[in-house]
């Protein structure tokens, strides 16, 4: 099939532009968010074709993949067609729904009780990436369906010869509470934490930890993280509300034990020989503490992270699950 697909998450595009149906993907001039064409920092498979967004007329579609309310209208803009009409689509929900304030003028906008977009459609199903989503999403009408998360293997990697935890967050500053982001200044105070991702060079300054406890690594290509990754001794993960951030299933496939918030998926995806997973800060910061002092239980842990990771989240359940809701959307 020729499935048209925006660039938004790229770890998660990585994954499933390794399918075997050619993907296009918008390009503006820009390159902004609408039109950022293929990454830099990820290796994506020749079939992944770029088409600027105003030569798509052009081009022959069979299916389009949503992942932002805003590109259905994108979508009859851009391709003269209209999803689940004229055109076949499926939306990725890749978000947990947000609490709005207590003052929100319907209760169908507070969790658990929030309304997808589309709700009252019933002609783009929705497919949600983990079940925690699909169980607080309320989709009304739309038909739902869950296709866990699927990770190109970067291999065994681990090597621990670094006694600092990992930990991967995208934009900390501006996320704040929902990463976790204020949780890092009471792990650095444990032990000394690396953190990667875009963004964070200022997060050290803002929470008042010493640069010596909170090294900050800018935007660095995934092969080149995941290196730098597997020379700590253990990953973190701080988010308080996320369906799941796929950095932790990468870590674990590296072969680091895990330390992670027990909110949102992250309580099916580790099992307790993989890490250590607890709404208790103080349980979550002695046991990183434990693991950066303790090389060969890292390293124990780490390998049945790994094993946990690979039976649940290999690439190839992920691209025939996808493969198989394309297929039925298209016939």
């Amino acid at each position: 099939m020729r499935v048209l697909l925006w660039h938004v998450h790229g770890s998660w595009a990585t994954s499933f532009v390794h399918g075997k149906h050619t993907t296009l993907v918008p390009v503006t001039r820009d390159r902004g968010p609408d039109g950022k064409g293929r990454p830099e920092t990820f290796t994506w498979p020749d079939h992944a074709l770029e088409v600027p967004h105003d030569r798509l007329r052009d081009e022959d579609v069979d299916v389009v993949v949503l992942q932002r309310p805003h590109e259905i209208a994108l979508t009859e803009e851009w391709l003269g067609r209209r999803p689940g009409r004229d055109i076949p689509a499926v939306y990725v929900e890749h978000d947990t729904p947000r609490r709005t304030p207590a003052d929100a003028s319907s209760p169908d906008e507070v969790v658990p009780d929030s309304r997808h977009f589309l709700h009252d459609r019933s002609d783009i199903p929705v497919v949600h990436v983990t079940h925690f989503n699909q169980l607080f999403w309320n989709c009304g009408r739309a038909p739902t369906t869950v296709i866990e998360h699927g990770i190109v293997d970067p291999g065994y990697r681990f090597e621990g010869h670094w006694p600092r935890a990992g930990v991967v967050v995208n934009d900390p500053l501006r996320r704040g509470r929902v990463a976790g982001t204020d949780l890092l200044a009471e792990f650095a105070r444990n032990v000394p934490i690396d953190l990667f991702g875009m963004n964070v060079a200022g997060v050290p300054g803002r929470l008042g930890v010493p640069a010596e406890s909170l090294w900050t690594f800018e935007d660095l290509p995934q092969g080149r993280m995941h290196a730098e990754l597997a020379r700590r001794r253990v990953y973190v993960h701080p988010y308080r509300w996320t369906s799941l951030g796929l950095a932790l299933i990468e870590a674990m496939m590296l072969g680091l034990p895990v330390v992670a918030l027990a909110t949102t998926e992250a309580i099916e995806a580790v099992p307790p020989e993989a890490g250590v997973v607890s709404t208790r800060v103080d349980t979550l910061t002695a046991a990183a503490r434990s693991l950066v002092a303790d090389p060969l239980r890292a390293r124990q842990m780490g390998e049945e992270a790994r094993a946990a990771a690979l039976e649940r989240y290999a690439l190839p359940r992920f691209l025939r699950d996808w493969n198989r809701i394309l297929t039925e959307v298209t016939r």
